[in-house]
C-alpha cells in the first residue's frame, strides 16, 4: 500500500515538473530542450553561439536556421566532412540527406535528412504506443467479458439445476399416473414426451449469450480497424503538411536568393551609369572651356 502511494505521489510530480517545464523545440537548431521559462525559446548551445557569433543564417543545405559560421549549420558540415555532399531527401526532396552507407541506420530503407527522420520516428513512436495500447485495452475488456459470461452462465446453471431437480421430483408422480391412466386406455404414447428437459431453458441463454460476446468482439474488431484507418490517414496529413511547409520554406528561401541577385544586378546597373554620367560630365567641361578661350 505504502508502495502504490509513493508511485502515484512520484507520478504526480513528474506531471507536474513536464508541466512547469514542457519539452519544446529551439527556435535554431530545432532540437528538443527542456524549457526553464516561457521566454526562453532557444537551447544553451544557440544562446552561447548568439552570444559569439551574432544571429545564425539560414543553411544552405537544410534551411535550418543555424548557421553561426559560413552558410552551413554544424550538423550539415560535420556531416559533409563524414559522409561526403548531401543527397535528395526522399520526403522533403532537399539536398540535405547524407548517406552513411548502412541500411541498418536508413529508416525503413529510407534516405531521409535529420528532421524527417525525427518527424519520421516520432509519428511511428506514437503509433505504436497508441496500437500497443488499444490492443491491452481490447484484450483485458475481452477477459472481462469473458469472465463475466463464465460467472454469469454458472451461477443460473446452478440455480436452474437446483429447480430442475425438485420440479422432476414432484413432476414424476403426477406424469406417471398419467402414463399409467393412458396405457389402461389403450391410447398410444410416447415414454419421451412424458418427462419435459428440465435443462433447456439455460442451454438457451447461455447460446444467447455465446452469441452476444461473438457480437461484441466482431464490434470491437471492426472498431480497432477504423482507429488504426484514422491513425494511419493522421500520419500520411502530417506528412504532407510537413512536406508542404518544407516546400514553402524552399520556395520561400529561392525567392530571397533571387531578390538577392536581382538587386545586385540593378546596384552593378546603377553604378555603370554612374560612371557614364560622370565620363559624360567630363567631356562636355573641356569643350565648354575651348569654347571660351577661342576668340
Amino acid at each position: 500500500m505504502w508502495e502504490k502511494h509513493c508511485t502515484s505521489q512520484h507520478a504526480v510530480l513528474l506531471q507536474e515538473c513536464r508541466i512547469a517545464h514542457p519539452i519544446v523545440k529551439c527556435t535554431y537548431c530545432r532540437t528538443e530542450f527542456q524549457q526553464e521559462s516561457k521566454t526562453n525559446t532557444i537551447c544553451k548551445k544557440c544562446a552561447q553561439n548568439v552570444k559569439l557569433y551574432g544571429t545564425p543564417k539560414p543553411c544552405q543545405y537544410c534551411n535550418i536556421i543555424a548557421a553561426f559560421i559560413g552558410n552551413k549549420c554544424q550538423r550539415c558540415t560535420n556531416s559533409e566532412k563524414k559522409y561526403g555532399p548531401p543527397h535528395s531527401c526522399e520526403q522533403c526532396k532537399q539536398q540535405c540527406a547524407f548517406d552513411r552507407k548502412d541500411d541498418r541506420k536508413k529508416v525503413d530503407g529510407k534516405l531521409l535528412c535529420w528532421l524527417c527522420t525525427l518527424s519520421y520516428k516520432r509519428v511511428l513512436q506514437k503509433t505504436k504506443e497508441q496500437c500497443k495500447h488499444l490492443s491491452s485495452s481490447s484484450r483485458a475488456s475481452l477477459q472481462e467479458k469473458e469472465q463475466y459470461s463464465r460467472l454469469s452462465s454458472g451461477s443460473h446453471y446452478n440455480s436452474q439445476k437446483t429447480l430442475s431437480t425438485s420440479s422432476i421430483q414432484n413432476e414424476i408422480p403426477k406424469k406417471k399416473a398419467k402414463f399409467d391412466a393412458i396405457s389402461a386406455n389403450g391410447d398410444s404414447f410416447s415414454p419421451d414426451l412424458a418427462l419435459d428437459s428440465p435443462g433447456t431453458d439455460h442451454f438457451v441463454i447461455i447460446a444467447q449469450l455465446k452469441e452476444e460476446v461473438a457480437t461484441l468482439k466482431k464490434m470491437l474488431h471492426q472498431k480497432d480497424q477504423m482507429i488504426l484507418e484514422k491513425e494511419k490517414k493522421i500520419t500520411e496529413l502530417k506528412a504532407d503538411l510537413q512536406y508542404q511547409e518544407s516546400q514553402m520554406r524552399a520556395k520561400m528561401n529561392q525567392m530571397e536568393k533571387t531578390h538577392k541577385e536581382v538587386m545586385e544586378q540593378l546596384q552593378a546597373k546603377n553604378r555603370e551609369l554612374l560612371k557614364q554620367a560622370a565620363a559624360l560630365s567630363k567631356g562636355k567641361k573641356p569643350e565648354k572651356s575651348g569654347a571660351i578661350t577661342s576668340p
